[in-house]
């Protein structure tokens, strides 16, 4: 048997004199394909970075086969040193890596390769950062939380070109169907250490429920047999003072082992706070349609919408689900169509960029809205502390600010703040973001009870199958479909995923666009199944699409400048029809470039 390609053997870290790890390990072997699962703030991002050499541990040891390549994927990758996002994932390239490769991936994941980084938001720097990483298909690849910024077409995407790597993968995702589809063995990191289970990640949760119920079981007999030797010592026959001692001392031990266990964290408690029943009728649409310059958002939808109904919003990143759910919640007026709500709405919305959070405010102030120490949930008055520990929040984190709260722990104050205010109807906007795996768990269950009515917008298909009751789904062009049931049932009503025509459109485009720009000459089939202007077409459009793209990389320049609306409002808004002009047309040169691509390749 071939050893390890990297091993990490009794592990211990601590961060500011908090035990994070104190025994965890770590095994990788060619071929494997291991998920990290914890609760936030167990130490998976932390053992990852130990993983990839990032961090030195207080105690234990890291070895990695010499000459082997390994890769790591952060939240938070730093550009701020590179010209462009095309030089930061060249850069990762290595002697005999596919030069091209790195430009196919940012394509595919929706970039250039000539965006600048300081224009980047945070979702753009970590897909180049994803392209980076798996450019030069290293032995071992570190990958945390992949899918996040994602659309449903590049999740998609992804998970096919990592079961393609020979790539040994490890990956923490709070996305439950992509650790299903990819994983093959699981550790689990509790309380500071590591419990291996070499099944994927479909069989985790009810092996994880065994090991819990056998440790309760554990400490149930631990505390019997504490009783029993206390009961010996008071009431026991005075044996020698020898064998007397030795069970003295076997009492302080158990004493000491039962003090010092730490028991499994608790789970969140949710709760919303409800308000007095809608009318039956909640939304009805008619007709709605929207337009931004040249490209149609939403064409002609019409729906109803009942009290109790979970409506799913699926659809690449762009195709305007928020711009959808604003016209449907009346927050946006739509060109043309009527939009009727409902009576008796009282409406609570959780925002997908978390902009509702100052990050100057501390945590006592973003739930109680700045107002005492006192938060009404519903009927019910709590002290904040009470309601901060419902949200796994310890009382030293009362005063903390928003901005130095972790992803998941700013998910979780957004959800306390969202659900103590009354609501009938819920508007939730990527609300899986940054959440773990059992909270995710509560909010299914929160949302399957909740008699009012919840709108979703999520890229996460086993929380839309386990919640929607319908799914509305982009088809292109503006128009939107809507399908009973979950993403599942869509799947199987329409005959194909979402991904599937975005990706298989993409990834040619991009490889053959780098060959028509190298010289290369088409075969004598393509040019006997296109016409002539077909052919000049196929020849001259990639020098269009490039041409459009430098006019829109310079007048996003001019866009950057944060004052412009300020001191030009004219030229601010000249600037934005420009780009929204140009964008629409290469998107039509591109299509197009793409139809006579594959109409050559039928040939």
């Amino acid at each position: 048997m071939a050893p390890p390609l990297l091993t990490l053997q009794d592990v211990q870290l601590t961060f500011g004199g908090t035990p994070l790890l104190t025994g965890a390990e770590l095994s990788v072997s060619e071929g494997d394909r291991i998920c990290l699962v914890g609760r936030n703030g167990s130490g998976k991002s932390t053992l990852l970075k130990i993983a990839s050499g990032q961090i030195e541990v207080d105690k234990g040891e890291r070895f990695f086969q010499p000459g082997r390549t390994v890769r790591y994927l952060p939240q938070d990758p730093d550009l701020s040193t590179y010209a462009s996002t095309l030089d930061y994932v060249n850069e990762g390239l290595t002697e005999g890596d596919d030069p091209y490769r790195g430009a196919y991936l940012l394509d595919v994941l929706g970039l250039s390769g000539n965006e600048k980084p300081e224009a980047l938001s945070g979702g753009e720097a970590r897909r180049a950062a994803l392209a980076r990483t798996l450019a030069p298909e290293p032995d071992i690849l570190l990958l945390d939380e992949p899918t996040n910024h994602l659309d449903l077409p590049a999740i998609e995407w992804l998970e096919e070109e990592l079961k393609s790597l020979k790539s040994a993968l490890v990956l923490i995702s709070h996305d439950r169907r992509f650790l299903e589809n990819l994983s093959r063995a699981t550790v689990w990191i509790d309380r500071g250490i590591s419990r291996r289970l070499d099944k994927g990640f479909a069989h985790f949760e009810a092996w994880r429920d065994v090991v819990l119920e056998q440790e309760e079981i554990d400490q149930h007999k631990l505390a019997q047999k504490i009783k029993r030797e206390e009961h010996w010592m008071t009431y026991g026959v005075t044996a020698r003072r020898k064998r007397n001692m030795r069970r003295v001392r076997e009492l302080a031990d158990l004493r000491k082992q039962k003090r010092e266990h730490r028991g499994p964290q608790g789970t969140a408690k949710l709760n919303a706070s409800e308000a007095e029943a809608s009318g039956k009728l909640v939304i009805e649409a008619k007709g709605l349609s929207k337009t931004y310059g040249d490209r149609t958002i939403v064409k002609d939808f019409s729906t109803r919408i009942q009290r109790g109904d979970r409506i799913g919003f699926v659809g690449p990143n762009g195709a305007g689900k928020t711009t959808l759910l604003k016209m449907l919640t009346g927050e946006l007026a739509p060109d043309t169509g009527t939009n009727r709500l409902g009576t008796n709405l009282e409406m609570v919305t959780l925002d997908q960029k978390r902009e509702k959070l100052d990050l100057n405010d501390t945590l006592v102030s973003v739930l109680t809205g700045g107002r005492g120490d006192m938060v009404v949930v519903g009927d019910e008055t709590k002290h904040v502390m009470s309601y901060m520990k419902d949200f796994l929040f310890s009382p030293e984190q009362a005063r903390t600010p928003v901005s130095v709260l972790s992803g998941g722990e700013r998910a979780r104050a957004m959800l306390a703040r969202a659900l103590a205010n009354k609501s009938n109807m819920m508007v939730l906007d990527e609300p899986t973001n940054d959440l773990d795996l059992e909270t995710l768990d509560l909010l299914q269950e929160l949302l399957a009870d909740y008699p009012g009515t919840a709108l979703i917008v999520s890229h996460d298909r086993d929380f839309l199958d386990r919640v929607a009751t319908s799914v509305i789904v982009s088809e292109g062009d503006g128009l939107w479909r809507e399908y009973a049931g979950g993403y599942t049932d869509m799947l199987a009503q329409r005959g194909e995923g979402v991904a599937a025509r975005k990706i298989q459109k993409t990834a040619p485009a991009k490889k053959e666009k780098q060959n028509l720009s190298s010289g290369s000459a088409e075969s004598p089939k393509t040019k006997a199944k296109l016409s002539f202007t077909q052919q000049h077409l196929l020849k001259t459009l990639p020098d269009t699409i490039e041409q459009l793209e430098a006019k829109l990389e310079e007048l996003q320049s001019d866009m950057n400048d944060p004052q412009l609306y300020t001191k030009n409002p004219k030229k601010f808004s000249e600037l934005s029809q420009k780009i929204s002009d140009l964008t629409s047309a290469k998107d039509e040169a591109e299509e197009q470039w793409l139809e006579l691509e594959m109409l050559a390749e039928e040939g």
